[in-house]
């Protein structure tokens, strides 16, 4: 599995990149979320970073000097800072670089698989509760809900998404 380090597309180019992907049809879909299943995040480069200097700084420190263990106190006080706030230091760096959070590319994720087309036989919150209140007003332009149509448990409709959308891993 190879790991790519991507640029960062600015927030104007997001969704004409997308309505790009999607007119070329469901492979190309297909190939883009594969490219974001090994895009590196910032978080990722953090702490790829910071295990890096650690082993760096006591490698040097060991055969070379000890003055060298200040890089693995850099990198603690990187790991600290990035635990407490979310955003470190590194973090702002590898920003400028190029790199996304995690949470953009999830962002373009969901939104790839919902033009796709993943989500459409899910469940929502808002299935038919009151079907009498519903057929009242179908003379009124609303539609009559027939008997197939019920309020589906939310435990279940929970699961159903959770298997459609790869949340439930076993």
């Amino acid at each position: 599995m190879t790991m790519t380090l991507a640029i960062r597309p600015s927030e104007m180019e997001l969704p004409d990149r997308l309505a790009t992907i999607a007119s070329n049809g469901p492979t190309a879909i297909a190939h883009r979320l594969s490219e974001l299943d090994t895009e590196w995040t910032t978080g990722r480069a953090v702490k790829a970073t910071t295990g890096l200097l650690l082993v760096a700084g006591i490698f040097l420190a060991a055969f070379v000097d000890p003055w060298w263990l200040i890089l693995p106190a850099v990198a603690g006080a990187a790991l600290l800072q990035y635990m407490f706030f979310r955003r470190s230091w590194l973090t702002h760096i590898f920003s400028a670089a190029g790199l996304r959070s995690g949470a953009e590319i999830e962002n373009e994720r969901i939104a790839l698989r919902v033009l796709r087309g993943d989500f459409q036989q899910l469940p929502t919150v808002f299935q038919v509760e009151d079907r009498d209140a519903v057929c009242r007003m179908e003379g009124e332009g609303g539609s009559c809900v027939g008997d197939e149509c019920t309020k589906i448990d939310p435990r279940d409709a929970a699961t159903m998404i959770l298997e459609q959308t790869g949340g439930s891993k076993h």
